[in-house]
């Protein structure tokens, strides 16, 4: 049966990526509509999908009558709606710290490198594809830097971001991971992300909401 959720995103969009993976983990079906943030101009931008999302960003989630903006909201509306199986803890310093995880990289770490970010860049600073895989590299890896600290040792890290499941924060970081090796940042400093990262991606869950793996991607 299906759910009549509608996904609007981009295949290489890491903000659309994990509301895949936060879908699939929950095991839900959904039905892909997707918004090329290139072509015509980008159509993200086109009247039909403003009145939509007036931020013209992905992605974008329609439930029934419903549409819910922003990848965090997003996620935390289906933890709320179909609350099994959970992403978040039960417990309040646990849901606390994977909020905090998965903030890290949605609202630190991948608005810097968002695509209008680096159009500005280029378009009004003059900055070149080298300074763009620069500026890039610098803001994920402070991110990372931080992020690796939040897990490395800490007593609630496990297989995963938090413990044994995979959820919130997992779902935030393998996406910007994929970010990190597109603009080939090394990765060596982090070993803890990527050892999760690697344990992610054993997972049908993580290899079904991955970029190449989307109807829109560009055929190899």
């Amino acid at each position: 049966m299906s759910s009549g959720l509608v996904l609007y995103g981009y295949w290489r969009s890491s903000a659309a990526y994990r509301v895949r993976i936060a879908l699939a983990l929950k095991g839900l079906a959904w039905e892909s509509r997707p918004v090329h943030l290139v072509k015509d101009g980008g159509q993200q931008h086109a009247a039909d999908y403003v009145a939509m999302n007036p931020q013209q960003l992905v992605p974008s989630l329609r439930d029934g009558e419903r549409v819910l903006t922003q990848s965090l909201a997003i996620m935390e509306y289906l933890e709320e709606t179909r609350p099994e199986p959970a992403l978040l803890p039960v417990d309040a310093r646990g849901r606390a710290r994977v909020r905090a995880l998965a903030q890290l990289v949605a609202c630190d770490i991948h608005p810097l490198g968002n695509l209008r970010v680096l159009q500005y860049l280029e378009r009004e600073l003059g900055g070149d594809e080298a300074q763009r895989g620069a500026w890039s590299r610098h803001w994920i890896a402070t991110g990372f830097a931080a992020m690796e600290a939040m897990l490395a040792g800490h007593a609630a890290t496990g297989r995963y971001c938090h413990g044994g499941t995979p959820g919130l924060a997992d779902a935030c970081l393998v996406p910007q991971v994929y970010n990190a090796r597109r603009w080939k940042l090394p990765l060596d400093d982090y070993p803890t992300i990527r050892r999760i990262d690697e344990a992610c991606g054993e997972l049908e869950a993580f290899r079904s909401a991955a970029p190449e793996a989307q109807a829109d991607a560009p055929a190899v």
